[in-house]
């Protein structure tokens, strides 16, 4: 949460990435809250549709899911430490801070609890660390077994020995450890603010949540059942995208990555995926409008759920089918700290090139090419007398040599 709102998320990840010895990948709350889904669901098994609720730190994400499948997320910008700022900054704890807190929190959900309330659910389910310690401090007289539900009356409860304490330095619980204790009245507020917008009549701990569900996804990415691609797929038919020209636009990105490869120094994984799926969504936009679809499609990409990618994955896919046409602004493609700078200008150049090749929406119109390349040179030699029988073509392809110069690339026609 902290690296989604951060302005300076980037820097802080380059820096990181000197010290960790491993990828750095900022997800969106939705994303959050569907792999917490994934790790209760392969941890706990329930009939019938379950809530799942996690307080973190500056957010709170809900899921009603099925056995595996989630089926509505949703992430609020409410949590223990940004609700602690808010309300109990003093570390004074107050019937009336209280109040405020609970309000504020109601007011957040007021964006989904008649959603959620009509979908329903049969049991519900609390993750991470400020339930497990409500869980616990709720069931102090059990010595701490967690495998009770909670009801609102134990929250409101606990919320009376709170403000008897006063202050959270005399917040005295034994099972209550040195870091939950300043958040702990933030992340109670919150708790009993759900209870009664979403009218949960009880709740349960799973010791499982966002880090099992990484693990279980990892699982499935090693069994080849790539999430993203039917995340890709389900958007193709959300958006009734022409699937005969993105195949079309696909196939001549697979011959041009092929070509460039190696001398371009691309992946033969990851970066051909992205490309795919951003050859495959490029006209996403076009039920906005035909014209500039290439901002629609964009606009689109970078704010729709897509479960599986994370924030800079999406951020790419918005980058590639944004400057799929028309002018490249530079200014106007983000800094990736996931992927390589040149890498990104490179996938644009292939993107742009096999979308205007296939710009009759026809298949056989592009003919067998001769592809040459170096590091900074795209040479393209068409058959005899193929461009003289296609002047229109022939000019989109001059025109775009100006366009792709623009990335440091010199494309060649021949």
């Amino acid at each position: 949460h902290t690296l989604r709102r951060a302005k300076n998320a980037n820097r802080f990840i380059k820096a990181a990435r000197a010290i960790l010895p491993y990828p750095i990948e900022i997800i969106s709350g939705v994303e959050e809250a569907r792999l917490i889904y994934n790790g209760v669901a392969h941890t706990n098994h329930n009939d019938g549709q379950q809530l799942v609720v996690d307080i973190g730190g500056g957010s709170t994400e809900f899921i009603i899911g099925e056995g595996f499948a989630a089926k509505l997320c949703r992430s609020l910008q409410m949590g223990c430490v940004s609700y602690t700022r808010c309300f109990f900054k003093d570390g004074e704890i107050k019937q009336k801070q209280f109040d405020k807190a609970i309000t504020a929190a109601e007011q957040e959900l007021e964006l989904i609890e008649e959603k959620y309330r009509k979908m329903g659910w049969n049991v519900c389910i609390g993750t991470s660390g400020t339930i497990r310690t409500l869980v616990n401090l709720c069931q102090s007289e059990e010595e701490g077994v967690t495998d009770q539900p909670v009801t609102l009356k134990q929250l409101k409860q606990l919320k009376k020995q709170c403000i008897e304490a006063g202050h959270c330095d005399k917040l005295n619980f034994p099972q209550l450890s040195e870091d939950r204790r300043p958040v702990l009245c933030a992340g109670l507020a919150v708790l009993i603010g759900i209870f009664q917008s979403l009218r949960i009549e009880s709740l349960r701990f799973s010791p499982a949540a966002l880090r099992e569900g990484v693990l279980y996804q990892m699982e499935d990415a090693l069994e080849h059942a790539d999430i993203r691609e039917r995340t890709a797929t389900s958007l193709v038919t959300r958006y009734d995208v022409d699937t005969q020209q993105a195949l079309l636009v696909i196939d001549t990105c697979d011959l041009l990555f092929d070509a460039v490869r190696k001398t371009w120094k691309l992946s033969n994984t990851e970066e051909r995926n992205m490309l795919a799926w951003a050859a495959m969504l490029h006209e996403i936009g076009m039920q906005i409008n035909s014209r500039g679809i290439q901002r629609h499609s964009a606009y689109i990409l970078q704010n729709v759920d897509m479960p599986g990618f994370n924030q800079e994955e999406q951020d790419l896919l918005s980058t590639l089918v944004r400057f799929q046409r028309k002018k490249i602004r530079l200014q106007e493609i983000p800094e990736f700290s996931q992927f390589d700078s040149t890498s990104v200008t490179k996938l644009i150049c292939i993107l742009r090139l096999a979308v205007l090749l296939n710009i009759k929406r026809q298949e056989n119109v592009v003919p067998d090419l001769d592809i040459e390349v170096s590091k900074k040179n795209l040479s393209l030699t068409f058959p005899k007398g193929w461009l003289e029988s296609k002047p229109i073509m022939a000019a989109d392809l001059l025109r775009e040599q100006e366009f792709i110069s623009v990335l440091g690339l010199n494309l060649e026609i021949n």
